[in-house]
C-alpha cells in the first residue's frame, strides 16, 4: 500500500522496469542545518492551508519563472538567485531569503519530479535557516492532474517509472524518497548512460509510463497530493504571485478560498457524489488564474484604449487584494524578465527550459520593496549583471 501526501492509503500497480538490473543507492542525507541567527530578521509567518498570506518583512525575495522539466537550467537559475550552492551538493545558500517559483515545473522536459524534489529539499533547509521556499501551481500542473498528458516529454514518463521503483526501494516512505530523488535521479542517469540504456521507446514502455504517471498525478495520487500543498495564489507582504494573472473576480471569490478549492480537488476530495470538482475559476478557461495572459501581452500589439483598460483592471485587482504589484509567469518573455504598467506587473517567464526557448535564466529579486533583475552577462553564467527598478 502506498500512503500518499493526503494521508489516505492508495493501492499501487508495481511495474517491472529494466532499472532492476541497476543497483540503487540509499538516499543522500542532507547536511546538518545551522540554526537561524539570533539577531536575524523577524520570523516568516504563513497563513492559510495551502499557504496564502506570508509576512516576511525585511526578507530578500527572489522569484523564478517556469522551469518545464529542465533540472540543469533550474539549478542555474537558483544559483543565480543566490539560494543554491554551485558545488553540486544541492545545498541552500540563501540564508533568510524567500524563494518563490511561479509554476509550470511539469511538461516539456524530463526531470519534473527531480525539480520538485530539489525545491522540497531546499525548503526544508531554508526553514532551518530562517528562509522559505514557496511554489505556486501553474496550468501544466493542473492539466496533468486532469489527465492531460499532451505536453509530457518521453523522458518524463521514464522518470515516473523510475521514481515508482525508487519509492518501492524506499519501502513507500514518501518523504524519504521524494526529498532525495533529485540526487538519485542524477546518479541513475549516469548509470543508464554508461549501460547504453536509452533505446527505441516502444509502445509497451509508453503504456507503462502513462500508467505510472496516472498513478502519481490523478486526483488523490501521491504526487498530486504533494502539489496540493502549494497555492495558485500567494501574497507575500505587498506583492502577489500567481502563474497566469489575478482578476478582480478572483479576489472577490476569495484567494484563500480558491487555494483551498484547488487543493481539495488535487487531493481527490469530493463533494456529495464523491467525485472531486474541478475548480473552474482557478484552472479552466482563458481568464482563470493559471491561464490568464491579459497582463503578459506585448503592448506593442495594443492600442491606447486597450492599454488603459488593462491597466485599470490591474489596478482594481491590486487594490482589492491589497498589493502594490503582481508577479506572473506563464507567457515566455523574449526580452527577458520585465515590468509593465508602471511596474505594477512583473513577467518572469523567460522560457529557460530546453523544451521551450532554452533561454538564459533570469530571476527577479525584491529587496526593501524594490525590484531588480538578475541575469547572466555576455552569456556567461559566472558574470552576473542586474537591472534596477524603483
Amino acid at each position: 500500500m502506498l500512503r500518499c501526501g493526503c494521508g489516505a492509503p492508495q493501492p499501487m500497480m508495481l511495474l517491472s522496469l529494466s532499472l532492476n538490473s541497476s543497483p540503487l543507492h540509499p538516499p543522500r542525507k542532507l547536511a546538518a542545518p545551522t540554526p537561524p541567527s539570533a539577531v536575524g530578521l523577524k520570523p516568516i509567518v504563513v497563513s492559510g492551508n495551502p499557504p496564502t498570506f506570508v509576512s516576511a518583512p525585511g526578507h530578500r525575495i527572489v522569484a523564478v519563472g517556469d522551469l518545464h522539466g529542465d533540472l540543469a537550467q533550474a539549478r542555474r537559475a537558483l544559483e543565480m538567485a543566490g539560494v543554491l550552492g554551485s558545488d553540486g551538493q544541492d545545498l541552500w545558500t540563501g540564508g533568510e531569503t524567500v524563494l518563490i517559483q511561479l509554476g509550470d515545473i511539469l511538461d516539456r522536459g524530463e526531470d519534473e519530479i527531480a525539480i520538485l524534489s530539489l525545491l522540497h529539499s531546499l525548503d526544508i533547509q531554508a526553514k532551518a535557516r530562517g528562509g522559505a521556499v514557496f511554489q505556486v501551481n501553474g496550468n501544466h500542473e493542473t492539466m496533468n492532474i486532469e489527465g492531460d498528458f499532451r505536453y509530457v516529454d518521453a523522458g518524463a514518463f521514464d522518470e515516473c517509472l523510475d521514481f515508482l521503483e525508487y519509492l518501492n526501494y524506499c519501502e513507500y516512505d514518501w518523504e524519504k524518497a521524494f526529498v532525495s530523488w533529485a540526487g538519485m535521479s542524477d546518479r541513475l542517469k549516469d548509470e543508464k548512460m554508461s549501460q547504453n540504456y536509452w533505446g527505441p521507446w516502444n509502445l509497451v514502455k509508453r503504456q507503462q509510463g502513462v500508467i505510472a504517471r496516472s498513478t502519481l498525478l490523478r486526483p488523490g495520487g501521491p504526487l498530486a497530493c504533494e502539489l496540493a500543498r502549494h497555492p495558485v495564489i500567494l501574497k507575500v507582504d505587498d506583492w502577489v504571485f500567481c502563474h497566469g494573472g489575478l482578476l478582480p473576480r478572483h479576489v472577490a471569490h476569495g484567494i484563500e478560498r480558491l487555494n483551498m478549492e484547488v487543493s481539495s480537488w488535487m487531493r481527490g476530495l469530493g463533494e456529495g457524489d464523491g467525485s472531486p470538482k474541478i475548480p473552474f475559476m482557478a484552472t479552466r478557461g482563458y481568464d482563470s488564474v493559471v491561464w490568464n495572459r491579459l497582463y503578459s501581452r506585448d503592448i506593442s500589439d495594443l492600442d491606447e484604449y486597450q492599454i488603459n483598460q488593462i491597466q485599470s483592471i490591474l489596478q482594481q485587482t491590486l487594490q482589492a487584494v491589497g498589493a502594490k504589484a503582481m508577479v506572473v509567469g506563464h507567457t515566455p518573455q523574449t526580452t527577458g524578465v520585465n515590468c509593465k504598467y508602471n511596474c505594477s506587473i512583473w513577467r518572469v517567464d523567460v522560457g529557460m527550459s530546453s523544451g521551450v526557448l532554452n533561454a538564459q535564466p533570469e530571476v527577479l529579486e525584491i529587496r526593501d520593496d524594490k525590484a531588480r533583475v538578475i541575469k547572466s552577462k555576455w552569456d556567461s553564467f559566472h558574470e552576473l549583471q542586474t537591472a534596477d527598478y524603483t
